[in-house]
């Protein structure tokens, strides 16, 4: 690669835009499929079916058996070990195992949110709850916030047959108190070995012990997370079906080991031999653009060398090579498929692990390189996740997670082309799911949240992921952001997210218990009129029944709302409200609610009776029911004022 900078467009392979209106919907529809798809497979995740499929593929660690006995006798454990040992595995299963109850399963929240720094400020624990809560990130000051609370958390625990596993944070061990050391189980790896064959006997694949026994998997199974050994087992099932069975486990084996093994130093001695930059930033373009069209990989490398301003080549251009030979050079080849893959399968890896390990002053400009270049160039979705996953990966693994918050604001600008929004998305996703930086990445989207000079781009990007998502594997956290999006904003962006923030309520009865409660404080403060449209939205007969939480709830929002609003701002509600106490099954907890919600006030009690005929006398076929619920809702009213009245009339 020895020729001047230059630039071209090869194909289009975009979207193109033939009509009217926007084109955004439709990459953010096609995407949050996608987003919905890769949060199932992700696992973070406690629903039950991901529950399931971890208890049929767990091993159990050393000193299980003592963290079983913690937790029966004390309904807490927390857990201690080395990263990479399968703690928050775990401690899910600790719970899994645990009797159903009514209670529901959920993760505390790992970040400071609104007023509160403490995960356990939000609300009451429920009977049979089973609770996690995930410190492995937490830093000093949090780690110690959180042990000053856990005392009193605990009796609530206890009092409701509550119970909860805490993962620690190894680095911060020194900084544990002594008197939650006898709730302390410390959690041994099991046999790599171990893990690894028994996700391969659930794939179907039963390796004998001598093509287990292999040096190069046996080194590999010393040092790896117990995460990557089952992402390892992943790769032989999908290397066995790609194929196919003939191949043999050997081969399966081999590939997957070849895609994980540490070839930093043949990197490093290969490119102490190419001294030239234009080779170094082929080597990396081709890193980068691993398996894409020859085009492709040129065109990268030509916008790294004029990021990092590498002056060109002044020769006449028929006096260099051709593109095949410079990629012959480097190690490289052009598959029959058309697309440019090193021949040594690991390599790319292992070039990138090397820049960004060992060229630290550039990572700055290899993230300005990713970010223009991407804007610019045509690829397909496909290719463009592979680019920004492995830039993800590299940022992550060395400390510099703003490199990717760079790249999602870079990507939603107000005058960014929107169809960049998927692969902002994508950043933020491949930050979210990482072990390390997951909370910081939460975080840093609470904190967006809040902002209302954010552009509508990133608020777009940060509904769908929230939604998506953090709604996956952080329901209560991803809530938060989409209740302070949804009350921040009022054109399609707070819509969308009103409607997501509403959908997520309704399908849990905690969380829409929380939510409840989130709104009714809401009302009374600076996003006043918003939280209380969205209480009004919100606010379903039909709940009445399923606690005394959700009825409390409701009580004391309408209280706000018949305080603070002239009754044509809630009679549409109520109207809605009264109608579904035509089903016998909620008349009169129902209209228990609303007249509780008038604190025995005439005034509103009055206004509450008059909206109430007026609903009755509305043309329907349930004129009859109608009037026996408003007689119903009199009789109630006159019993909260203390007197029975001679006779009803409707």
């Amino acid at each position: 690669m020895t020729w001047s900078h230059s630039a071209y467009i090869n194909e289009a392979r975009g979207a193109v835009h033939t009509g009217d209106g926007t084109q955004v919907n439709l990459y953010l529809q096609a995407l949050s499929a996608s987003l919905r798809e890769q949060a199932r497979q992700r696992p973070r995740t406690v629903a039950k079916d991901d529950r399931e499929r971890l208890y049929q593929r767990f091993v159990p660690p050393g000193r299980f058996q003592r963290a079983r006995q913690v937790l029966h006798t004390h309904h807490t454990v927390l857990l201690s070990g080395r990263p990479g040992s399968g703690l928050r595995a775990a401690a899910l299963m600790l719970l899994h195992e645990l009797p159903e109850a009514e209670g529901s399963f959920h993760e505390l929240p790992d970040t400071a949110d609104d007023d509160s720094s403490s995960p356990f400020d939000n609300g009451e624990i429920n009977g049979g709850d089973r609770l996690l809560l995930d410190l492995s990130g937490a830093d000093e000051t949090r780690y110690l916030e959180i042990q000053n609370q856990f005392s009193d958390f605990r009796e609530q625990l206890i009092g409701k047959g509550a119970h909860l596993t805490v993962v620690l944070p190894h680095h911060l061990g020194y900084l544990l108190r002594s008197d939650l050391r006898p709730l302390t189980a410390d959690i041994e790896r099991p046999s790599a070995r171990r893990v690894l064959t028994v996700h391969l006997r659930h794939d179907g694949i039963v390796p004998s012990a001598a093509e287990l026994d292999t040096p190069e998997l046996t080194a590999y199974l010393a040092r790896a997370p117990l995460r990557d050994v089952a992402d390892l087992a992943d790769r032989i099932r999908r290397n066995r079906d790609s194929v196919g069975t003939e191949e043999g486990f050997p081969r399966w084996l081999g590939d997957a080991l070849d895609m994980v093994t540490d070839q930093t130093a043949r990197v490093a001695g290969d490119l102490s031999t190419r001294h030239t930059g234009t080779r170094r930033a082929l080597l990396l373009a081709l890193a980068m653009f691993h398996d894409t069209a020859p085009a492709t990989v040129f065109s990268a490398g030509t916008a790294l060398l004029e990021v990092l301003r590498h002056p060109p080549d002044e020769r006449p251009r028929l006096e260099h090579s051709d593109f095949k030979a410079e990629l012959k050079e480097i190690g490289a080849e052009t598959q029959p498929s058309g697309r440019v893959r090193f021949s040594e399968i690991g390599y790319d890896r292992a070039v990138r692990d090397h820049f960004w390990t060992y060229l630290p002053d550039l990572r700055l400009q290899l993230c300005d390189w990713i970010g223009k270049h991407l804007e610019g160039m045509v690829l397909s979705q496909k290719e463009r996740d592979q680019v920004i996953a492995r830039f993800s990966e590299q940022g992550l693994r060395t400390g510099r997670p703003e490199d990717l918050l760079s790249l999602a604001t870079r990507w939603t600008g107000q005058n960014v082309p929107q169809r960049l929004m998927p692969d902002a998305a994508r950043v933020l996703v491949n930050g979210l799911g990482h072990d390390r930086y997951g909370r910081f990445f939460r975080q840093q989207i609470y904190d967006w949240s809040k902002n209302a000079e954010l552009s509508q781009g990133l608020k777009r990007v940060l509904v769908l992921v929230c939604t998506d998502v953090m709604a996956q594997t952080h329901p209560d956290q991803a809530m938060v952001r989409l209740h302070h999006l949804a009350r921040r904003e009022r054109g399609p962006v707070g819509a969308v997210a009103q409607r997501s923030l509403l959908a997520m309520a309704r399908t849990d009865n905690r969380l829409y218990r929380l939510l409840l409660s989130r709104l009714n404080t809401g009302m009374t403060g600076s996003h006043g009129e918003a939280d209380t449209t969205l209480f009004l939205a919100m606010a379903d007969a039909t709940r009445v029944t399923k606690s005394g939480s959700v009825r409390a709830a409701l009580v004391s929002g309408w209280t706000g709302i018949l305080r603070q609003w002239p009754w044509e701002r809630w009679q549409a509600d109520a109207d809605r409200w009264l109608t579904a106490c035509e089903d016998d099954r909620y008349r009169d907890p129902a209209l228990d609610v609303l007249v509780t919600a008038c604190a025995g006030d005439s005034s509103r009690l009055g206004g509450l009776y008059r909206v109430a005929r007026g609903w009755a006398r509305a043309r329907t076929d349930h004129t009859s029911v109608r009037t026996d619920i408003t007689a119903g809702l009199l009789q109630k009213i006159n019993s909260a004022q203390g007197f029975e009245p001679l006779g009803v009339s409707a």
